[in-house]
């Protein structure tokens, strides 16, 4: 007997065609008209008329008024309805803890960052984290049970299927963790969980410097560098989980020693610990610099160092641009190996703007082949130190949206089924009595 089943086959290319035409939707900036919803995924009229009226009537968009204005009336276009619910993005970093709480339209109602130590481990920092949710939570007036979704980025490569880290480097302690499960038992509500890095692509694409780009990589400098890459359209994760880890790049072979126990890694040499621990060095050997005026000295951080740099002094802008060269150099490989079109670079570090960006585009435009280097510009991230963290609702958003129209449709499904039995009872009824 054949397998095949055409009208469930109907029924999976709809739904397909119901999350382009939803995601299409969520990412046109100012709405987007049936017309050109029609146009740009290749679906005929009455197909997107279909889907628009489905997606309308689960209260999951609205028609609007563009914001572009043309002569005579303006057209309708369709846009997130954003008053269904919240969802959370969290960027844990080494460092620091950015959330935020936004409405179905990813606009911000709300969100807050502190300081964080990643090495505490997985109970210690889960129940930091879950603290800190709640006080934001409480801020705003929000009950957790009104949160829909929740997206959450770790500087470490993500085992996607188990919704945890294997062997992050400045993660210790959390190898294997179940934080996926851990935080949906917590929550009760579900959440995903992916690289800080790879979230920072997401979310400069979706909203910052990478609007329009099909082949990006977002290059996250903080304590650690990670870099998240977009291929044709697509995030690429690799077969581990692990691709876009830029930071261990061997770049001195006897270089110093890094947390992932090989030596001269880019992180070791350019990652904010690294750039901290040479500026406590030359403040020991007594080099002129206002950094010296903290103490004590082992206490100095990158970011005080970038502050330093911003404000002339020429120790720190130093660091910063040896820094920046070791990172143009890994970049200057990518650029060779992925052909991008953009490079984002972000992270804490990456605000003091030029002090580190002109020298890693000097040795990008040295080290890359013509034909590579060519098409590609290098940036800072628009979004500053929220690129992750808008990459995290952008992840909540996903999961929300789609189980908004899922439930719609199993609510739809179920009604028919009852409607059908009521028919089916009537018919027999019918029969009955003519027997009779």
């Amino acid at each position: 007997m054949s397998t095949f089943s055409p009208p469930a086959l109907v029924n999976n290319v709809k739904h397909i065609n119901k999350y382009a035409v939803l995601d299409l939707i969520r990412f046109s900036a100012g709405g987007i008209s049936r017309v050109d919803i029609a146009r740009q995924l290749g679906l005929t009229r009455a197909a997107v008329t279909t889907i628009v009226n489905d997606l309308l009537h689960a209260n999951v968009i609205r028609e609007a008024e563009s914001i572009y204005r043309p002569a005579g009336r303006p057209p309708t276009v369709l846009e997130i309805n954003p008053s269904t619910g919240y969802v959370l993005g969290i960027d844990v970093g080494a460092t620091h803890l950015h959330i935020l709480l936004t409405d179905m339209a990813a606009r911000i109602c709300e969100e807050q960052e502190t300081e964080f130590d990643i090495r505490v481990g997985p109970q210690a920092g889960i129940a930091e984290i879950d603290r800190q949710v709640h006080l934001l939570l409480q801020k705003a007036g929000i009950s957790l049970e009104s949160i829909l979704a929740i997206g959450i980025g770790v500087p470490g490569p993500i085992v996607a299927d188990a919704g945890a880290v294997f062997m992050p480097p400045i993660m210790p302690g959390w190898n294997d963790y179940p934080i996926r499960d851990t935080l949906q038992q917590l929550w009760g509500c579900p959440v995903s969980v992916n690289n800080d890095a790879e979230l920072g692509v997401l979310g400069e694409w979706a909203f910052g410097a990478g609007r329009g780009e099909r082949n990006l990589a977002y290059i996250k400098v903080g304590t650690g560098i990670g870099a998240g890459l977009m291929v044709e359209g697509k995030i690429y994760r690799g077969v581990t989980g692990s691709a876009g880890e830029i930071g261990h790049l061997t770049i001195e072979e006897d270089g110093p020693l890094c947390a992932c126990g090989n030596h001269g890694c880019l992180e070791a040499i350019a990652g904010g610990r690294a750039i901290a621990l040479q500026a406590q060095e030359a403040v020991q050997k007594n080099q002129r610099t206002i950094l010296s005026a903290i103490q004590p000295v082992e206490s100095i951080t990158a970011r005080e160092v970038a502050q330093a740099a911003r404000q002339g002094d020429l120790l720190a802008q130093k660091i910063l641009a040896r820094a920046g060269t070791h990172i143009g150099i890994a970049i200057a490989g990518l650029v060779n190996l992925l052909n991008p079109s953009l490079v984002i670079i972000g992270g804490g570090v990456a605000q003091t703007g030029d002090i580190l960006l002109e020298p890693i585009r000097q040795a990008v435009q040295r080290r890359s082949l013509p034909a590579a280097v060519r098409a590609v510009r290098i940036t800072t991230a628009m979004l500053g130190r929220r690129s992750s963290g808008l990459g995290a609702v952008i992840q909540a958003l996903t999961i929300a949206l789609h189980r908004m129209v899922d439930s719609k449709e199993i609510k739809v499904s179920q009604q028919a089924r009852f409607q059908n039995a009521e028919i089916s009872l009537d018919l027999q009824a019918k029969v009955g009595s003519l027997e009779r």
